[in-house]
């Protein structure tokens, strides 16, 4: 056994091959666009990058015909060959291989090996897969603005090879095993789905007045007399929406400092919207709070003041700011109140994902928002943990398109924003249903981490198993020949 061999751990029965031995080698073409006979009515396959999602090809996205595999550099490719990406971004992490069950073509951006006789081509394919790591990382091209692999290097690269019927058994094994691993992750990703149904399920009764009792429920059970509070109206035994609502517009009205008469902020529109409990509601995010976007970038123009960092929308998460690469701009004097940041403000998007939200908890002093997000300033009254919970609801349940502008790119304008009806409810109401509702995403979130992790172990397992198969370790070696049999045979 070679020392090389013995360094890998290779039975010695097995070999070190180059992949250029293992069989013939060829690439692929684009037959030109301009010329429709290569490819209407085309029904032999071309396969390109986007195909190379499976472990086996049987059909590829787009076609070519007869003339232009006659007549261009695309080369008809015989069943049971293994296709290799060799040039596309995704080389950066991952090695795409298939095994082709049908004839094809490939674009230059693929290999083909159509392997030799004694060499399986799933044999092949799955120790390319094994190998992949190491592949991008000795054969991949330095300098090259496109991610691709350096064809000789990829022909010196050598796999172990075993006999062909332990080949076999090796490839059954794997496939055996990872079909298990393949149905446990399914059954895992089940559990995702009934998790992701269970928190649209907590948001929906939490905006909906479902979540706990109500203020209302509980003071009919302290006072059932249909006199002491019936309705939630004046007589009621606790401060309702409406004039917790009233409460906050006269704060809004004292506390205004702008130029000319005031204003009073515009009552939501609440025609279709459905019915809320006693006690609660309906209220325009801009009759209660300030709203305001934030800076619009021009790194040419403004070049004066404080360099600062800011949050753009790509910062903000459902439920979470990530301050992780924070870009740098100028704010004057003059911004850094309009575009500054207190802890509590809410923060909403724009654009991208717009209506995604999250709370700013103050942990970064100096830091500023760009015109991409909305900055929610509440007065005393609401609590900002309701809204992220209602635009989640909202977005995820496809209630908030309404509210949005453009065709192809959605965005949520300021003026859009500011009118949103929002349910406000009494102030104790509020914190006991943010109380349970984290309480409830909390259990949900630890689920959630565990089936993320138990997902991670499939893929460490699926590397275990392919180390495994081609060190001799995953099925059963060839038996020895006993000395006496040995004697027999060359008799």
């Amino acid at each position: 056994m070679s020392a090389v061999m013995e360094n890998r751990g290779i039975p010695a029965t097995w070999e070190l091959v180059p992949l250029k031995e293992l069989g013939q080698w060829s690439g692929g073409g684009t037959p030109s666009k301009a010329k429709p006979e290569y490819w209407e009515k085309g029904k032999i396959p071309w396969v390109s990058p986007k195909d190379m999602k499976t472990e086996r090809i049987t059909d590829s996205e787009d076609h070519i015909t007869k003339t232009a595999i006659e007549e261009s550099t695309a080369k008809l490719i015989s069943a049971g060959s293994v296709l290799i990406v060799t040039r596309s971004g995704i080389l950066s992490h991952t090695l795409p291989v298939a095994v082709t069950t049908v004839p094809v073509t490939v674009n230059q951006d693929l290999k083909a090996l159509t392997p030799r006789e004694g060499i399986l081509p799933e044999y092949v394919a799955w120790a390319l897969r094994s190998f992949a790591r190491d592949i991008l990382n000795t054969c991949s091209k330095q300098g090259t603005t496109v991610n691709s692999i350096e064809t000789a290097a990829l022909n010196r690269f050598e796999i172990p090879v075993a006999p062909l019927d332990q080949q076999k058994r090796i490839v059954a094994e794997i496939e055996k095993q990872f079909s298990r691993l393949d149905e446990a992750v399914a059954n895992l990703k089940r559990v995702k789905a009934n998790l992701k149904r269970y928190k649209a399920a907590v948001l929906k009764a939490a905006v909906e007045g479902r979540l706990v009792e109500t203020e209302a429920e509980l003071a009919h059970k302290k006072t059932p007399s249909p006199l002491a509070g019936e309705g939630g109206g004046e007589g009621a035994s606790y401060e309702t929406g409406a004039q917790l609502l009233q409460r906050i517009l006269e704060t809004r009205r004292s506390q205004w400092k702008g130029k000319g008469k005031y204003k009073e902020p515009a009552a939501p529109d609440t025609t279709d919207l459905p019915e809320l409990p006693e006690g609660w509601v309906w209220a325009s995010i801009q009759q209660l709070a300030n709203v305001q976007l934030g800076k619009m970038l021009d790194k040419q123009k403004y070049r004066s003041g404080k360099e600062l960092p800011y949050l753009r929308n790509i910062n903000v998460r459902w439920g979470t700011i990530d301050t992780r690469g924070l870009l740098m701009m100028f704010f004057k004097e003059t911004e850094l109140d309009r575009y500054g940041l207190n802890a509590g403000d809410v923060l909403v998007c724009e654009g991208g994902e717009p209506g995604r939200a999250a709370i700013w908890e103050g942990r970064i002093p100096g830091v500023m928002y760009q015109k991409a997000l909305h900055r929610v300033r509440f007065f005393a009254g609401y609590k900002q943990k309701l809204l992220v919970f209602h635009l989640e609801y909202l977005a995820k349940s496809g209630r908030l398109e309404r509210w949005f502008t453009g065709s192809t790119i959605k965005h949520f304008t300021g003026e859009s924003f500011a009118q949103l009806p929002i349910p406000l409810l009494p102030l104790d109401e509020q914190q006991r249903i943010i109380t349970e509702a984290e309480r409830r995403l909390s259990i949900m979130l630890g689920f959630e981490a565990q089936v993320d992790a138990n997902i991670l172990r499939t893929e460490r397992l699926r590397q275990a198993i392919l180390r495994k198969a081609f060190s001799g370790l995953l099925a059963l070696q060839e038996p020895a020949l006993a000395p006496e049999l040995v004697v027999q045979r060359m008799g």
